[in-house]
């Protein structure tokens, strides 16, 4: 899952929200959102699909597995 930490980086970016904004979001930590995003964790598929849906983007593309 290289990929995905980097699109959920540059998608949190592009909106200009915090991690702890985006966690509120959809209902985890900002400290999930870190560890995320720096690779220490994988993501859940319910999160997944959460980030997909608020970034309106598929799973897919959030796992690097079409641009």
């Amino acid at each position: 899952m290289e990929k995905f930490p980097e699109r959920l980086k540059y998608l949190r970016a592009e909106k200009g929200l915090s991690a702890k904004a985006l966690g509120k979001e959809i209902g985890v930590s900002d400290a999930a959102i870190i560890n995320w995003e720096n690779g220490v964790h994988d993501i859940k598929g319910e999160y997944l699909i959460r980030l997909a849906k608020f970034f309106d983007v598929t799973t897919d593309y959030l796992l690097g597995l079409e641009n």
